[in-house]
């Protein structure tokens, strides 16, 4: 079933007769078209893309079955929009992204509608179930991630700076296909280790963990990996450190299950840490969703709600790490998915053993 399809099911089981889409993401999502300029209507019957000149040829090219492609003459996207709809319909707009400026004029204009919130909503209730093709994208991306990866053990040297380190990661999965980075990179070594989500600095790689997290995204879906190296050599404390982390890792790894608790996974990994004398270092959830955006629902977390199990159709990171603030720190990240048969898949095929640089 495609996407919009989803929608349009959703839609039908609700009171409300059509929905206004504006966040680039969602949109992406509904069509599989990328565009900064206009709206997605649906109704109950179909979708609609409405764009202006600068899109319209690529997104009669290029936007998913289902939809009525648009461009008004005269009249403006959003009158437009009003006669697609009628009066005295029920409209649903974005709660989570829409500015209350914009959420104003759509109202003003639509103002024999009811226009209230609940689309970001019904929107992210579907995007937390990803299917076979979101699947094969983020396993592309994650293909892109593991190769950089590869890529940078053979060419980091002492002389090197955090931000080339990142840089050189950012341009070899542009290289390899990637649309972009899937968020800010992370390229953090020695005392800045300790930083979660420290930003690579303009100067020279220090001694000690050297922690990058970085992702690619294909077809809009991103992937999340984080490998923490040494440069130079570990000492006894560092490798416990090191090995508190990746045995915090597997562990959660293994666990996973369909229908288990989220904070559950969390607890398997902190209790390793907390066992092992690092109470309080672990100041993050285990992990997070991911697909369109880096991060999405579920959360592995201390604080998931007991109504929040994994269930097919999540993709989450799992990501523990430990922090000594001003030393150093570590963490280690895969993406995993629960796949349509309920077996756990990770999409992540980088080595997690120990690596000593330089």
């Amino acid at each position: 079933m495609s996407h919009l399809s989803k929608l349009i099911e959703a839609l039908r089981s609700s009171e409300a007769d059509a929905v206004i889409v504006s966040s680039e993401v969602n949109q992406r999502y509904l069509t599989s078209f990328a565009f900064t300029d206009g709206y997605v209507l649906v109704t109950r019957e179909k979708g609609y893309l409405i764009t202006d000149f600068r899109y319209i040829e690529d997104a009669r090219a290029h936007c998913a079955e289902g939809f009525d492609i648009l461009m008004p003459e005269q009249q403006g996207m959003l009158m437009l929009i009003r006669e697609l709809i009628g009066d005295n319909k029920t409209v649903l707009l974005e709660e989570a992204t829409l500015p209350i400026a914009e959420e104003k004029r759509i109202a003003a204009m639509l103002d024999t509608c009811t226009v209230t919130s609940g689309a970001s909503a019904m929107i992210d209730g579907l995007r937390l179930y990803k299917d076979a093709e979101e699947i094969e994208a983020m396993k592309k991306a994650q293909a892109i991630t593991d190769a950089a990866f590869a890529h940078i053990l053979k060419v980091l040297t002492p002389e090197m700076t955090e931000l080339e380190a990142a840089l050189e990661l950012e341009f070899f999965m542009r290289r390899m296909g990637s649309e972009g980075t899937a968020f800010e990179t992370i390229a953090v070594s020695g005392s800045a280790s300790s930083l979660p989500h420290g930003h690579p600095r303009n100067q020279k790689l220090e001694k000690g963990f050297f922690t990058m997290d970085f992702g690619a995204k294909v077809d809009g879906y991103c992937s999340d990996m984080t490998r923490t190296v040494v440069l130079g050599k570990a000492d006894e404390e560092m490798k416990h450190l090191y090995n508190t982390v990746l045995k915090a890792q597997v562990c959660a790894l293994d666990a996973l299950r369909e229908g288990m608790l989220c904070r559950d996974a969390d607890k398997v990994a902190r209790d390793i840490i907390d066992y092992n004398g690092y109470k309080g270092r672990f100041g993050h959830s285990l992990g997070h969703g991911v697909g369109l955006y880096i991060h999405e629902s579920p959360r592995l977390a201390a604080f998931s709600p007991d109504t929040m199990v994994l269930s097919r159709g999540h993709v989450v990171t799992v990501e523990p790490g430990i922090y000594i603030e001003g030393k150093y720190g570590c963490r280690i990240e895969d993406m995993v998915a629960v796949l349509e048969d309920g077996k756990i898949y990770n999409f992540t095929h980088s080595p997690k053993d120990l690596i000593e640089l330089f």
